[in-house]
C-alpha cells in the first residue's frame, strides 16, 4: 500500500471509536429457572401496542413554532438538551425546554432588530452543541431561513455554499474561526451581514460577534418590550429551511422545506414509535443532516424526551455511561463497531456458548410474556448506559444480522428510510411490528409505489409524502426531473433507488439507480461529480461511476466503468495492450482523486466491453448496466 493510500485509510477510520466493557462474569444458566420463578412485569409508562393494522394515535403539528412552545408549556422546566463546555468536564449542563424557547427568543429578537432583516438566511455551522440548537429554533421561529452545513467542508466549499444561499448571517463554532478569519478578511462573503461565533461573549467588533453576547441584547431588548420577534405568526407552507445535498457545492442541490413538512417528521414518528418524556437520545449524528436535526432533535419537542449531545466518537463510551440514553440514532457503520466489540468482549469473556445459550432461553420465554432480558444480559446493557432500549439505524443499509442480535438482547432495532428530498422520513419501522430486514413502513399519508417493476417485483421507489421537499433552491429544472405531479395534483419524488413494497407499504431498498452511494458511515457520494471530472480526460470517451458490491466487503467499492477513446490512446502512445491501457487509465483516475475529498475517491477500473446500455434518450441505464453490461477488464 502506497504511503497515500495508507494515509487516506488512517484519516478516514481513525475516529471510530474504541468501544470498551467491561470482562463479563454472567451468572450461569441454571440461574433462569430463579428469576422466571421471581418474575414480576414491570409497570410500563408506554402506550399499550395498537391492535393489528392500527399504529398509535398520531400527532398533528402543523409548524415548529407551535411544536416549540407546545413543549415549553407542557414540560417546562424538563429537560431537553444535556451539553458539556469541554469534552473531558465531569458535569453535563442541563437545558429545558423553557430555556431553548427564552434563549431562541433572545437570540432571534437580537438577530432581526440589529444584524440581519427578518426571513433572510441564517447559515449554522459547527459540531453538536447547544448554541447550534438554539440557533437553528431561532431561524425556525421565524428569524429567518436555517441553511445547516456540513462543518466538515473545505474553506472553499463553506464559501460557495454560503454565497449559493444568499446567506445574511453565519453562526459558527469556535474550532472554524480560522476558516471564517480568511473569509470575513478577504471579502469573498459580500452578502453576509454578520459573523456570529458559538460560545463567544466578544462584542460586536464590524460584522463579528460572540453568540452569548447577541443573546444578551436580544434579552435587554425584550426586557425593554421589544415583541416583534416573538409576535411572529409562521406560514407553515412558506420556505423556512435549506439543506444541501451531500457531493461539491457546484453540483450540490439545496433541498428547500417549509415548517409543516419538519413538523410532520414529527407528527410520522408518533404514529410508530412510542417515545416519552422518560426517553434520552444520545445525539451522535452531525446535525447538518435532515435526519439527525428532525428525528434526533425536534422530535423531543413532541414527546418531552431529551437529547444528550456525544462530545465525539472517541467519548461515545463513556458518554453513554454517563448520560444513559433509551436511543441513539447512528449509521451502520457505528453500529458495526458496537456489534463487533460486543461481541469481542464476549468471546474475550469465554462466554460466547453461554450468551448465545442465554439467547434462545431468554426469546423462549419472552414470547410467552416473560422478558427477562435486561437481567440477564444487564452487564452488557451496563456498558450501554444501562437503559438502552432502542438503536435507530439511519443513512445506509445494514445486515440484518447485526440488527437480530441486538433484537435478540432486548434493545428494539428500528431503521428509517428518505432522503434529504422528503426532509427526511418517507417509512420508519414500527416499533410494534419490527422488521429487521426492511427499510421501515411507509409514514402516515404517504404512498410509495415501484415504477417498472421486474420479475421479482423490484424498481425504482417513488415517494408521495407530507414530508416531501418544495424543491431545489433556485433550480426548477432539477425540480422538475424528480418531481411529478399526478392528475389529482398529488407530488411523487422519483428516488433514484431500487426497491420493492411488500403488504402494501413496507419498503425493500435492493439497489440504487443513479445519484447517491451511500458509505456505511452515512457520507454521500455522486457518480455525476466524478464522471464530469473523469470526462475531462482525453482517454476516456465515456464513464459511469457506481458503488460496486464485493463479497466479504460491507462498504460498496466506488467503481469507474470506463470506454476508453482508443483513437486518442493510439494518437498520444501508440499501440497498446489493454492492460496498458489499464495502467494509463489508473493514472487518469489518480490525478481526479486528487480532487476530490478522500472518500469519495475511486477504487477500481473496469474497462467496458462495447457500448454502455441506454434509453432512447441516450442515458445510460446505470442498474441494467451494472446488472448485465459486459467488462473487458476489471485489473491486472
Amino acid at each position: 500500500m502506497k504511503r497515500r493510500d495508507r494515509t487516506e485509510w488512517f484519516n478516514e477510520f481513525r475516529k471510530i471509536p474504541r468501544i470498551r466493557f467491561n470482562r463479563l462474569r454472567m451468572d450461569e444458566l441454571e440461574d433462569l429457572e430463579e428469576l422466571t420463578k421471581n418474575y414480576e412485569p414491570q409497570a410500563s409508562v408506554h402506550q399499550p401496542k395498537p391492535a393489528k393494522g392500527e399504529h398509535y394515535p398520531e400527532y398533528h403539528f402543523t409548524n415548529i413554532k407551535e411544536l416549540v412552545y407546545f413543549a415549553a408549556d407542557k414540560y417546562g422546566d424538563k429537560t431537553c438538551v444535556l451539553d458539556k463546555d469541554k469534552p473531558r468536564d465531569k458535569e453535563w449542563k442541563e437545558y429545558s425546554f423553557a430555556r431553548v424557547l427564552e434563549d431562541a427568543n433572545k437570540l432571534g429578537t437580537a438577530l432581526i432588530s440589529r444584524y440581519i432583516e427578518k426571513g433572510q438566511p441564517i447559515a449554522i455551522i459547527g459540531e453538536n452543541q447547544y448554541d447550534w440548537y438554539i440557533s437553528y429554533v431561532a431561524a425556525l421561529l421565524g428569524a429567518g431561513i436555517a441553511v445547516p452545513l456540513d462543518k466538515e467542508l473545505p474553506e472553499n466549499e463553506i464559501e460557495l455554499c454560503l454565497n449559493r444561499s444568499h446567506a445574511a448571517a453565519v453562526i459558527y463554532s469556535p474550532k472554524l474561526k480560522d476558516k471564517f478569519k480568511h473569509l470575513m478578511e478577504d471579502g469573498r462573503l459580500p452578502e453576509v451581514r454578520c459573523f456570529i461565533e458559538m460560545r463567544s461573549d466578544d462584542d460586536r467588533r464590524g460584522r463579528h460577534a460572540g453568540l452569548h453576547r447577541v443573546i444578551t441584547e436580544g434579552e435587554l431588548l425584550m426586557a425593554g418590550g421589544s415583541t416583534e420577534f416573538t409576535d411572529i405568526e409562521i406560514d407553515p407552507d412558506k420556505f423556512c429551511a435549506l439543506f444541501f445535498t451531500s457531493g461539491t457545492t457546484a453540483d450540490a442541490k439545496g433541498v428547500m422545506a417549509n415548517s409543516r413538512q419538519l413538523a410532520n417528521n414529527v407528527n410520522a414518528v408518533s404514529a410508530y414509535v412510542n417515545i416519552t418524556s422518560d426517553d434520552r437520545f444520545l445525539s451522535v449524528l452531525p446535525l447538518h443532516h435532515t435526519y439527525e436535526s428532525s428525528i434526533g432533535f425536534l422530535v423531543m419537542f413532541g414527546m418531552g424526551s431529551s437529547v444528550a449531545v456525544c462530545q465525539g466518537l472517541r467519548y461515545i463510551s463513556d458518554n453513554m455511561k454517563e448520560v444513559s440514553p433509551t436511543f441513539i440514532i447512528a449509521v451502520p457503520l457505528l453500529i458495526d463497531h458496537l456489534y463487533a466489540a460486543i461481541q469481542k468482549n464476549i468471546k474475550k469473556s469465554g462466554k460466547d456458548k453461554l450468551v448465545s445459550s442465554m439467547m434462545q432461553a431468554t426469546n423462549v420465554l419472552n414470547g410467552i410474556g416473560i422478558d427477562i432480558r435486561r437481567q440477564v444480559f444487564r452487564e452488557i446493557y451496563e456498558g450501554l448506559g444501562g437503559r438502552l432500549r432502542c438503536i435507530v439505524s439511519a443513512a445506509a443499509p445494514i445486515d440484518p444480522k447485526v440488527g437480530k442480535w441486538f433484537s435478540d438482547l432486548g434493545i428494539m432495532f428500528i431503521q428509517g428510510y428518505g432522503l434529504t428530498e422528503t426532509t427526511p422520513i418517507s417509512a420508519v419501522t414500527p416499533d410494534f411490528v419490527t422488521n429487521v430486514s426492511s427499510a421501515g413502513k411507509t409514514i402516515i399519508n404517504g404512498i410509495v409505489r415501484v415504477d417498472d417493476p421486474d420479475e421479482n417485483g423490484e424498481g425504482e421507489l417513488v415517494i408521495s409524502t407530507d414530508t416531501l421537499m418544495m424543491g431545489y433552491y433556485e433550480d426548477e429544472a432539477a425540480t422538475a426531473e424528480v418531481i411529478e405531479i399526478d392528475e389529482n395534483g398529488r407530488r411523487w419524488f422519483h428516488s433514484g433507488d431500487i426497491g420493492r413494497v411488500e403488504d402494501g407499504d413496507v419498503i425493500y431498498v435492493t439497489g440504487r439507480i443513479k445519484n447517491v452511494i451511500v458509505t456505511q458511515n452515512g457520507k454521500n457520494i455522486y457518480p455525476e461529480e466524478l464522471e464530469l471530472l473523469l470526462n475531462n480526460s482525453p482517454i476516456i470517451n465515456e464513464v459511469m461511476v457506481y458503488g460496486r458490491e464485493i463479497p466479504g466487503n460491507k462498504e460498496l467499492t466506488v467503481t469507474a466503468r470506463v470506454i476508453p477513446e482508443y483513437d486518442e490512446i493510439t494518437k498520444l502512445y501508440g499501440d497498446k495492450s489493454t492492460d496498458e491501457i489499464y495502467d494509463l487509465l489508473m493514472e487518469e483516475i489518480r490525478a481526479v482523486n486528487k480532487k476530490v475529498t478522500g472518500y469519495k475517491a475511486v477504487k477500481a477500473l473496469e474497462i467496458k466491453d462495447g457500448a454502455f446500455i441506454k434509453t432512447s434518450t441516450q442515458k445510460i441505464k446505470r442498474f441494467m448496466e451494472i446488472k448485465e453490461g459486459r467488462i473487458l477488464q476489471t485489473g491486472k
